[in-house]
């Protein structure tokens, strides 16, 4: 992997940058769409092309447990699996060690898990999590670690750390060439355990860091302090990947930060609840003033959605239950955030990042037709 900064910004620490490997080239600040299990919830390939996407992320434990390594293997990875001919990421697992917590037991060598859709046990270590993403095929992978559920005590968060580092470098030896991989961060909300954290993670030399723990619940002035001061740890020539996080506020947020990757299910989940992401802020669709809205979702978006259909019908089709108002609107939400972290570097490379974030957040908080 190769990634180089651009240009940084003269009053906050936003940068832009571009980030290169074999399958592709993606230009940061950017927003990731989560396909967890090789798909991005109702919507194809070519929408994710239309829309803007560069990266598109699959889940390491979902993927392994269906199809099957071997399956998307034979395929030719997960790109070509999915027609989705781009650099791909992989998540490895370490979110469903708290999402998945009552479905698991937490061992000081691994994780056992049983199986949400048929029971069985299944053992991820450090070393077989590198062997399936590895064979998965993506281009960026990443280390197996132990995300901590909000709020965690302070013993909880220092567990936490001792076992990801331990991970980290037992991954690191086990994964094969091939794939770019980034260590992760943890500490939960201490800022001293996250310094820590830093400290024996970027030791490694790892490509690129990614900050894992946050945006999991915790009040958004908490998880800004603890972020701010997390990626401050982090090397200036890597890329940084602020995991899970998905709100424009959050994002911009980020950016100011120093963060360069972003991914959330935030757009597609909206979307499939009638809530469409406009400069202007969010729209309920259900909302009884689109009934006889004929104006596009938003003035000036070139998406499919906008382009051919109106506020009126996508309100119809969502009381109506039709499952195109899930593809249009997400299609739509995805070509919003692509078209925001675009504007971001736009500002940044022109000196006004922090002015230009300003009057943004001002017109998009208004919200005044969200639920």
């Amino acid at each position: 992997m190769d990634f180089v900064v651009l240009k940084r910004d003269g009053e906050t620490r936003a940068r832009t940058g571009r980030l290169a490997i074999p399958s592709g080239t993606a230009q940061t600040p950017l927003f990731m769409p989560v396909g967890t299990q090789a798909s991005v919830k109702a919507l194809g390939p070519d929408d994710l092309r239309e829309a803007g996407a560069e990266i598109v992320l699959g889940n390491a434990y979902h993927l392994y447990l269906r199809p099957g390594v071997d399956v998307v293997r034979e395929a030719g990875g997960l790109g070509a699996f999915m027609a989705w001919h781009g650099p791909t990421l992989t998540d490895s697992g370490g979110y469903q060690v708290m999402s998945l917590a009552p479905l698991r037991v937490l061992k000081a060598d691994g994780v056992l898990f049983r199986s949400h859709i048929d029971g069985g046990e299944h053992f991820f270590s450090p070393e077989s999590v590198a062997l399936i993403q590895h064979g998965l095929g993506a281009g960026i992978v990443m280390s197996l670690d132990e995300c901590p559920p909000y709020p965690s005590s302070r013993e909880e968060a220092e567990a936490s750390v001792a076992r990801t580092t331990l991970w980290a470098g037992r991954f690191l030896e086990a994964l094969p060439p091939g794939p770019a991989p980034f260590g992760i961060i943890q500490g939960s909300t201490y800022p001293d355990l996250r310094a820590r954290s830093a400290a024996e993670i970027t030791r490694m030399g790892f490509p690129g860091y990614a900050l894992g723990g946050l945006a999991v619940g915790e009040p958004r002035e908490v998880r800004n302090r603890v972020a701010e001061a997390a990626i401050s740890f982090l090397p200036e020539n890597s890329p940084r990947y602020f995991m899970g996080v998905g709100a424009p506020e959050d994002i911009l947020a980020s950016i100011a930060m120093g963060a360069d990757m972003f991914d959330s299910v935030y757009p597609t989940r909206n979307a499939r609840h009638g809530n469409a992401l406009t400069s202007g802020g969010r729209l309920n669709l259900r909302n009884l003033c689109f009934e006889r809205d004929f104006g596009p979702l938003e003035e000036g978006c070139h998406c499919y959605a906008c382009r051919c259909f109106s506020r009126a019908y996508l309100r119809h089709l969502f009381k109506a239950g039709e499952v195109l108002a899930f593809r249009l609107v997400s299609l739509h939400n995805l070509s919003f955030m692509f078209r925001l972290t675009a504007m971001a570097r736009d500002a940044i490379e022109a000196g006004r990042f922090l002015e230009w974030s300003r009057e943004f957040l001002k017109a998009f908080s208004g919200d005044s037709n969200e639920e």
